[in-house]
């Protein structure tokens, strides 16, 4: 079951920027560089990557943001990009998609190979430490004063911005996983217009969810993905944890294979299933149930209009355990290249970018959570949580927000998760089987990487 990780790791990055075994030797020892005060925030040899400057603002600083995002969340960011360049005469910030995380993640390792390099880059969760690591972004610290600090967003995503003590991240695309259901479905079964709070509730409904017939077939109450992030949730829900803050893999102990092992036996009575595109099935009909973004709710939210009425849950516990979901999403870097000039306009950016208004409407646009405090409260939202009570549910569960386990701080090991779940949600593989082949990989992944990510200091457990 075990696979070679793809993730690029410290060493490798500096290698292949030319910096050679001693850089990683110093950086493994402790002294990353990322902006420190030997080397500062600019670095000669790195330029930025082509750009095109639209006619109208020709002689203003340009910044290049490589975008993760597409569709329509796409379009709400450049939407807030054409605001910040109307709102001043000095700066033209360009946003790029470059596709998915994993796209961005590709691009930018060969940009640094290359030292022809965005300004901006948004990485998932903690997998920007690799990049801090390689010495490619800038610390933020000194651009923070009383008008826009990180005192103005939500208290859970602060820490994982912050290494050895300095920023390198501020929030922005920051989410959870949410619970979705088909609450049209919940109403004619007579079941609980709430949805369900537990597993044991989801097991209780599945059989009357099942008396629907959806082109021939029983309406499956849960379809399901090989997704890490949610396999956070569920083994939290389950009084488990991936691991420990003492770097020992747990996955594969007593909570973690009854989770996996409860849905595979869920899927097993016929009740969920391994779907090709949870998304897809959930928003036609075809099952009453799935896992989801917090993100993706303004998008699910028109896909559902005129099909079903569309409701949204804390994601599911064990009777009897503490709920807790893992932080998602990304936030804003500073790469280190030849220009002070564009680092300092791309702080500009991120202080627009993090005004109530912006963050609400980047909010209600996208359904990532409004990361900046005061957007909450701005009428926008209010209103939208009034009409819409789904964006309440997933603002009231931002209380059980917390950083993932060091094993989903990893890109390879993310894959490696979401793989062993794909097996036993798919092939029915058991779960002790499936864990007790993964939980070796995860070691090794940690154990390479401890002396790494015990140098950061991170404060966001405590």
């Amino acid at each position: 079951m075990s696979r070679t990780l793809h993730t690029p790791s410290r060493r490798h990055l500096l290698a292949a920027m030319g910096l050679g075994a001693g850089a990683a030797g110093l950086a493994a020892c402790g002294a990353p560089a990322g902006g420190d005060e030997a080397s500062g925030p600019v670095r000669d040899g790195f330029t930025q990557a082509d750009l095109t400057v639209p006619g109208e603002y020709e002689g203003r600083t340009p910044i290049l943001f490589w975008a993760p995002f597409t569709g329509d969340t796409y379009a709400v960011l450049a939407q807030l990009f054409q605001d910040f360049n109307e709102s001043q005469d000095e700066i033209v910030a360009i946003a790029e998609s470059v596709g998915s995380y994993a796209d961005l993640n590709q691009k930018f390792t060969a940009a640094l190979q290359a030292r022809a390099v965005p300004d901006i880059v948004c990485f998932p969760e903690m997998q920007w430490l690799q990049f801090y690591f390689s010495d490619a972004l800038a610390p933020l610290d000194d651009y923070f004063d009383d008008t826009w600090s990180l005192d103005s967003f939500l208290p859970n995503y602060i820490a994982e911005g912050k290494a050895a003590g300095k920023t390198y991240v501020v929030p922005f695309a920051r989410s959870t996983p949410l619970f979705y259901y088909n609450k049209s479905r919940y109403i004619e079964a007579g079941l609980p217009e709430e949805g369900p709070s537990t597993w044991e509730d989801l097991a209780e409904f599945a059989p009357e969810l099942a008396t629907f017939d959806v082109d021939g077939r029983p309406l499956s109450a849960l379809a399901l993905s090989g997704d890490a992030w949610h396999g956070q949730a569920d083994i939290w829900g389950f009084g488990g944890a991936n691991s420990t803050d003492g770097f020992e893999v747990t996955i594969n102990g007593d909570a973690g294979i009854e989770w996996l092992e409860w849905q595979r036996q869920f899927i097993s009575d016929g009740f969920g299933y391994l779907a090709k595109d949870a998304s897809t099935d959930f928003s036609s009909g075809i099952a009453a149930g799935m896992r989801g973004s917090t993100a993706g709710l303004t998008g699910t939210t028109a896909a559902t209009e005129g099909v079903f009425e569309l409701g949204t849950a804390f994601m599911l516990s064990k009777e009897g355990e503490d709920k807790a979901v893992p932080t998602g999403g990304s936030g804003l870097s500073i790469v280190r290249s030849e220009s002070k000039e564009r680092q300092d306009a791309c702080a500009e950016l991120f202080r627009f970018l993090g005004g109530a208004e912006q963050s609400a409407t980047w909010h209600l646009g996208t359904g990532y959570v409004p990361i900046v405090k005061e957007a909450a409260e701005t009428s926008q939202v209010k209103e939208q949580v009034a009409s819409n009570p789904n964006y309440g549910v997933a603002l009231d569960q931002l209380a059980n927000a917390r950083t993932a386990d060091y094993t989903n701080w990893n890109q390879g090991a993310v894959t490696e998760i979401s793989a062993a779940q794909a097996a036993v949600y798919g092939d029915g593989t058991p779960a002790k089987e499936a864990l007790d082949a993964l939980a070796p990989t995860l070691q090794e992944v940690l154990d390479d990487n401890r002396e790494d990510y015990e140098s950061i200091a991170f404060e966001g457990w405590k």
